[in-house]
């Protein structure tokens, strides 16, 4: 393993804090960039004429993007310079970010959005591997991680009210926004983040049938998985996508085997940690986004909330934006990654819990609860569950790493959002809207319970405690 970029001790240094804030900016403006469009699509509707499918695709264009190309992302951050990927995908992200403020037709937002992804899906790796290679690992490493994982979903709550602000004076902001966040950032990273060079490839060949291979997989997978929302709209289309992706997914399986040089070494498989931290991360993302839709549609739809009241309501879960860069490093280094995840998980089983009796006359005093461990239990396990993906990794697979970690949690956020709303959908036959709500509410209780019970395999396993 190579030695850190910045070597810094535990407590970090000027330089390491600037390179941190560029890399937090980034994955702050993925998730604000989510979250005000979310808020803003009935707006976007109402002046484009948006059919709802036309609608449902400008939200799932994205996820295509981003889940489908997370791991090519990946490995292109170790093989072609992890700084050239980050500046490279961030000026991509710049432009058609800007391109969907200027849309006058659905498709222009729908090629905006799915190259937005494509963007975020090499940037975001890149980012990440620039944090886990440039701090060593231990207590610096942690920090850093932990800070950026909070700024990553503090993004997500913060947009939703910067979102609604915005969307009231002109939804076209929504876009133009992070155009200027993301102009100030690649100032910032051009300045700051040191340029290391081409990572030395002689020999190496490029794995360009694995990468096609994976790549469509993951496109057919989430594409399948977007289909769910609808469930009576053509079976038949939704399998032959599922079919595909598994096929090509073996496909891929098959390629990397007998490839000398393959784009996903096998063997990191092998980590049961690993494994662990995926498919947990994957359940968590697809109940915390899972909930958060859901009670939008409950804020707005059956209590005639305005975008701002809802963004206010749900900016307690950004509680774990204090949280996780003060108090998570504690209680990591005093009790380890896995513990410290396992009790956010159960945290977040109880908010479900509690919230699953709502009724149409209840108080934002009586939801509040909910809100609050929800952000508690954010704090909890996104950051240390970045950490877990990513420890022990060689030098030279920490971008490979950083792009499973992130495909599972956006595999996991789509396939989350599909589930509730295929649920929502057909409850809303046979019962009234509160029903059906209801009903969808329990699938991210179960999820988050199957993650518990994922997780708990590792609990037992004792974790060293971190050098303080």
């Amino acid at each position: 393993m190579s030695a850190p970029l910045l070597s810094p001790p535990e407590r970090l240094t000027g330089r390491a804090w600037g390179v941190l804030f560029v890399l937090c900016g980034s994955i702050f403006l993925e998730g604000i960039d989510i979250a005000m469009l979310n808020v803003a699509l009935p707006s976007i509707r109402a002046d484009l004429g948006l059919s709802t499918a036309m609608l449902s695709g400008v939200v799932s264009a994205y996820v295509l993007g981003y889940a489908g190309f997370m791991l090519l992302g990946g490995r292109a951050a170790d093989m072609f310079g992890r700084r050239r990927m980050f500046l490279a995908w961030l000026v991509v992200f710049l432009l058609f970010s800007g391109l969907g403020g200027l849309a006058t037709e659905g498709w222009t937002l729908l090629l905006a959005r799915f190259a937005t992804g494509v963007a975020a899906a090499f940037m975001t790796p890149a980012g990440m591997s620039i944090i886990t290679t440039s701090f060593a690992e231990g207590p610096a490493r942690n920090r850093a991680l932990l800070v950026y994982a909070g700024t990553a979903a503090g993004g997500f709550s913060l947009g939703l009210v910067v979102g609604g602000l915005l969307t009231a004076i002109d939804w076209r902001w929504v876009f133009f926004a992070p155009v200027i966040l993301a102009a100030v950032l690649l100032v910032a990273a051009i300045l700051l983040i040191k340029d290391t060079g081409r990572p030395d490839r002689t020999g190496h060949r490029t794995d360009f049938a694995g990468a096609v291979a994976i790549t469509g997989s993951m496109l057919l997978l989430v594409y399948g998985v977007v289909r769910l929302e609808h469930p009576a709209d053509g079976w038949g289309w939704t399998l032959a996508a599922f079919t595909a992706g598994l096929a090509s997914l073996a496909a891929f399986v098959v390629i990397e085997r007998r490839s000398p040089a393959p784009l996903v070494r096998l063997g990191i498989f092998r980590s049961k940690t690993l494994l662990r931290t995926n498919i947990g991360a994957a359940l968590f993302a697809g109940s915390f986004f899972g909930f958060q839709f859901l009670v939008t549609l409950y804020l707005q739809e059956l209590r005639g909330w305005s975008t701002v009241e809802t963004g206010l309501a749900m900016l307690a879960i950004g509680a774990e934006v204090v949280l996780a860069p003060t108090v998570t490093p504690r209680l990591v280094n005093r009790f380890g990654t896995t513990r410290v995840v396992f009790g956010g998980l159960l945290l977040a089983a109880v908010a479900y819990a509690w919230f699953l009796p709502v009724g149409l006359d209840w108080a934002y005093a009586a939801m509040f609860p909910t809100m609050l461990l929800l952000g508690i239990a954010f704090s909890l396990t996104y950051g240390p569950f970045t950490i877990a993906a990513t420890e022990g990794v060689a030098a030279d697979e920490q971008g490979l790493a950083g792009g499973l970690f992130n495909t599972s949690f956006q595999f996991g956020a789509a396939l989350g959002l599909s589930v509730v709303t295929a649920v929502n959908v057909a409850f809303l036959d046979e019962a009234n809207p509160l029903d059906a709500f209801r009903a969808a509410l329990l699938v991210p209780l179960i999820a988050t319970v199957l993650a518990a019970l994922v997780t708990a395999f590792g609990v037992r396993r004792r974790v060293p405690v971190l050098a303080r």
